[in-house]
C-alpha cells in the first residue's frame, strides 16, 4: 500500500455512479444473497446427503455440509444484526435446493460432485466480486466473505478430485447449474 492508501482507505461504494445502489443498500443486498445462498447450499446438501449419505462419499458431503451451514448461521446473524430482510424467495429454495441435491445425487457420486463443482464456480467469482466492492468500513464482513470464498474453492476442487467431470453429460448439467445459480443471485439480491 502506498502512502496515499493510507490517508484515503477505500471505502465501500467509493466508485458509485449516478443510478448505482448506495452503500448501505449494496450491502444489504450483498447480506441478503448471500444468506440465501448459504441456505440454497445447505439445501443442496441435504438432499444429496439423503440419498448418498450412507455411502462412502456421504462422510464427503457431511463435511461440505457442516461448513455451508457454518457460513448459513454467520449470514443469519447477519441478517438478524442489521436488520436485513431475507429475500422473499426462500421457501423456492427451500425446494429447489433440496431438489437440485437429490437429483444430482439419485444421477450418482460424479454428477452429485459436478453439481458442487458448477455451484461453487460461480459462487467463487460472486464472492470475489462482493469482496472488491467492499470497503474498509466493511473490513469484517469482507475477511468473512474471503474466508468463505475459500471454502467454497475447496469444495470446487473436492468435487474435481471426486470425478465430477467424468459425470455423465457433465458439460450440459454444468451450464444449467451455473446458469440457476447465476440466476438465483440475480432474483435474491432484489427481491
Amino acid at each position: 500500500m502506498s502512502d496515499h492508501d493510507h490517508r484515503h482507505p477505500k471505502r465501500t461504494g467509493g466508485n458509485r455512479l449516478p443510478g448505482d445502489p448506495y452503500p448501505e443498500t449494496l450491502v444489504e443486498r450483498m447480506i441478503r444473497v448471500d444468506h440465501a445462498g448459504e441456505y440454497g447450499a445447505a439445501r443442496i446438501y441435504a438432499g444429496q446427503l439423503a440419498v448418498l449419505g450412507r455411502r462412502p462419499v456421504g462422510d464427503t458431503i457431511r463435511h461440505m455440509a457442516e461448513q455451508e451451514q457454518r457460513h448459513l448461521d454467520a449470514f443469519n446473524e447477519l441478517v438478524a444484526d442489521r436488520r436485513v430482510r431475507p429475500t422473499l424467495l426462500t421457501p423456492v429454495w427451500h425446494a429447489a435446493g433440496f431438489a437440485l441435491g437429490a437429483a444430482t445425487a439419485a444421477m450418482g457420486e460424479r454428477a452429485a460432485m459436478a453439481c458442487t463443482v458448477a455451484v461453487e464456480d460461480v459462487i467463487q467469482d460472486h464472492y470475489a466480486d462482493q469482496s472488491a466492492q467492499l470497503g474498509d468500513d466493511e473490513a469484517e464482513l469482507r475477511d468473512l466473505i474471503d474466508e468463505f470464498r475459500a471454502e467454497e474453492i475447496e469444495h470446487k476442487e473436492t468435487g474435481l478430485a471426486h470425478e465430477a467431470e467424468q459425470a455423465p453429460g457433465y458439460r450440459l448439467m454444468s451450464e444449467f447449474i451455473k446458469a440457476g445459480t447465476r440466476t438465483a443471485i440475480w432474483l435474491s439480491t432484489r427481491v
